[in-house]
């Protein structure tokens, strides 16, 4: 006993110092305990995205048909300026540019003709004044629009400072100079910028390291001055509002003990929450087609009149998603989406008024639920060993994930569970586990050597050093799985005596056996009159949907010759069966393999879905007509083959039909002239059943039947069958 009270304080002592630890690192937070913690909120949105729905918010995508139609980017500023205007015309509420014309338009023609020196003609004299300045025509255009221009935040001092279309009330005190102030920007040219109606930030949080979007903040200041974001911008410019008021308060965390820290602001009379550094969580959902609106079809007269229910009232981002262009983002969700989507999503989720939060309390409680984890963890193993702590700690975990997911769902709120859960049940538990079996097996190691007096010391050393070798249990592997029966076998054990259909089974499945092996196969077992066979274990075998192929049609060649030398003597005793058919299931998939049974009896086979469909498919052999019929998977793994498409076939235990493919021939055979004609004609034949068309559907199965050898005229009989099962259509 008081070896086992000082086994148990050791470990409790070693399970608490790696608590502290783990613990200690949550709290220091290093960049990657915060990206392990965001990825876990990132499933939140993967599982359940932002709901769809209809609101005012459009992109008009300068995209790859864009691009081929006017030319590469950057266009010219007149033909922006007819973008701009075609878009004020179809009513868009506002116009936000999610480009930056930080440069003249070296395309405009009064700054590139000079540079063509066409010689010192006196008629070319003064030509450059004479023509146009694009970035003159683009700014009037702005100037006749609700257009807002976006500005990037710059890591030097090398910028400027943002134009200011629009003042900032404050509710409390002003976070300017608590938030994080830029040394500059990279705005659009002046003449551009004085012309707009409004200024907004482009750029994406920094906090967001590894290339996700998750935030993107509302509010930029430069130290004295808040500015506002392209969303904010216009959000304000559609709504016709003249300023924003921000909503701050004193409080420590993230921004510093005093400090200001915003939690939400209000556009026009749209309010929305934000961090304490004016960020907002974006809660992204599909990146789905009716968002946009290709710029091609705006700037064609032919196609704009049809583009006013899409444009009229809306908030219309402009930005391209061209891959070319380099502006393409990751979103929680796992999609790649332009970066002008970004801007979109955001406006839509505040519009919807769906937002997310991470409270000011979140750190804390997570650390509070991580120590309370691990102590109830280490509690756990000691008083009830590793398995039902293991047990218990995962039903503890499994609460703790589905009340995330609740808050989450409701409250929109983003609470950890992956910190607190996996440094509990992989370190904690693993060390607490892991010391306690040295520990115990120390104990174990004397008992084996006190008994080692009493026992053979070869029987002790193998039960030490080889328990493996008995152990049940399975991996997962790509295979091929095989199934084959004999047709009609009923009939045949009737005609029989038990030792004559021995024989008979032994005559047949002999051969076939050996085939298979031959082929790298292995023999499952044998089940009466069947093989169960499979491909790719224990040995790896690269092409193993090919050689079970190629068994099974050798197979079938093998039967066949046994039944033209009458080697189970039917004929010869002139029994009413005077020949053998078999049928042969193939499909490949994941299933697993390894050593199954009880811990005394076992036996090396294979299990999973992938067994049940081969077998399933072996059994549809007669409904198909074909000797040889297998998965579409099979069929994909050995392309070389000649397949016949059987259709989708009902198979038991599936609520679904699966497409089903006859093997009628090997490589050699599927590049004849003869399959190749044949395949054609099967081809089109198919195609008339799925299209419902009975009529056309009976000439093209005659067209096979001229076309298909002697042996392959049972399969079209079942697709006879199926035509007289079709409908008729009404007549127009």
């Amino acid at each position: 006993m008081r070896i086992t009270r000082r086994k148990r304080l050791f470990v409790a002592a070693v399970g608490c110092l790696v608590l502290a630890v783990v613990t200690a690192l949550r709290a220091y937070d290093p960049p990657f305990v915060s990206e392990i913690r965001l990825i876990g909120l990132d499933s939140y949105q993967r599982f359940w995205p932002r709901p769809h729905d209809d609101f005012p918010v459009r992109i008009v995508d300068i995209d790859e048909r864009s691009l081929a139609v006017h030319g590469q980017w950057p266009w010219r500023r007149d033909k922006l300026a007819d973008l701009t205007r075609a878009l004020a015309e179809l009513g868009a509420a506002a116009i936000a540019y999610d480009v930056i014309f930080a440069e003249p338009d070296r395309l405009s023609p009064h700054r590139y003709v000079p540079d063509l020196k066409l010689g010192s003609d006196a008629a070319l004299e003064g030509l450059a004044d004479r023509l146009p300045d694009t970035d003159q025509l683009f700014a009037e255009a702005i100037a006749e629009a609700p257009v807002v221009l976006g500005f990037a935040i710059l890591p030097n001092a090398d910028g400027g400072r943002p134009a200011a279309k629009a003042g900032f009330a404050h509710a409390g005190s002003d976070p300017a100079a608590s938030l994080p102030a830029f040394p500059s920007v990279l705005a659009s040219l002046p003449v551009l910028e004085e012309a707009a109606t409004g200024s907004g930030g482009l750029s994406l949080s920094s906090r967001d390291t590894v290339g996700i979007v998750r935030r993107v903040p509302m509010v930029f200041t430069d130290g004295q001055a808040l500015f506002p974001s392209l969303v904010m911008e216009a959000l304000r410019v559609a709504q016709g509002a003249g300023s924003y008021i921000i909503r701050s308060t004193d409080a420590s965390g993230e921004l510093g003990t005093g400090a200001a820290a915003v939690t939400d602001i209000k556009v026009g009379a749209v309010p929305f929450p934000t961090t304490a550094q004016g960020e907002l969580w974006v809660y992204f959902n599909e990146d789905r087609p009716d968002r946009y609106v290709s710029a091609a079809d705006v700037l064609d007269p032919a196609t704009r009149a049809g583009l006013a229910a899409q444009i009229e009232g809306q908030i219309v981002f402009v930005g391209t998603s061209s891959v070319g262009l380099f502006d393409i983002r990751a979103t929680p969700l796992g999609d790649l989406v332009p970066g002008v989507s970004v801007h979109a999503q955001a406006a839509e989720q505040i519009l919807a008024g769906s937002f997310l939060n991470r409270p000011d309390w979140a750190d804390g409680a997570e650390i509070i639920v991580t120590v309370l984890l691990g102590i109830a963890v280490i509690a756990l193993t000691l008083a009830f060993g590793a398995i039902w702590a293991a047990a218990i700690g995962g039903g503890i975990a499994l609460v703790l994930y589905a009340g995330a997911i609740h808050l989450f769902r409701t409250q929109g709120l983003l609470l950890d569970p992956v910190y607190p859960t996996a440094v509990n049940l992989f370190a904690v538990y693993a060390a607490a586990t892991a010391l306690l079996y040295v520990l115990t097996e120390r104990e174990k190691r004397f008992v084996r050597a006190a008994f080692g007096q009493y026992l053979a010391p070869e029987m002790v050393k193998r039960l030490e050093t080889a328990p493996d070798a008995l152990r049940l249990g399975g991996e997962m592997r790509d295979m091929t799985i095989m199934f084959m029966d004999v047709r009609g076998f009923t009939p045949i054990s009737e005609q029989l005596t038990p030792t004559d259909l021995v024989a008979f089974l032994n005559a047949l499945l002999s051969p076939l056996s050996e085939e298979i092996q031959a082929r790298s196969g292995t023999i499952d077992k044998y089940i009466g009159d069947s093989i169960m066979a499979f491909w790719n274990a224990p040995m790896d075998v690269g092409d193993h949907a090919a050689k079970a192929c190629g068994a099974a049609l050798e197979m079938v060649r093998i039967v066949d010759r046994l039944n033209a030398a009458d080697a189970f003597h039917f004929r010869q005793r002139g029994l009413p069966t005077q020949s053998v058919r078999i049928g042969v299931g193939l499909n490949t998939g994941e299933a697993c393999v390894g050593n199954m049974g009880s811990d005394r009896r076992f036996n090396y086979s294979v299990i999973g879905d992938a067994v049940n469909v081969a077998a399933r498919i072996e059994s549809s052999c007669k409904a198909v007509g074909a000797d040889c019929v297998v998965s579409e998977d099979t069929a994909r793994a050995a392309p070389g083959f000649a397949f016949l498409e059987a259709g989708a076939i009902p198979l038991k235990g599936k609520s679904v039909p699966i497409r089903l493919f006859a093997l009628v021939g090997d490589p050699d055979y599927a590049t004849s002239a003869e399959f190749q004609a044949l395949a054609e004609a099967h081809a089109a034949l198919v195609a008339a059943i799925d299209d419902g068309d009975r009529e056309t559907a009976l000439a093209r199965l005659a067209a096979c039947r001229e076309r298909a050898p002697e042996r392959l005229h049972d399969i079209y009989d079942r697709f006879a069958e199926r035509i007289e099962a079709m409908p008729q259509r009404a007549p127009a």
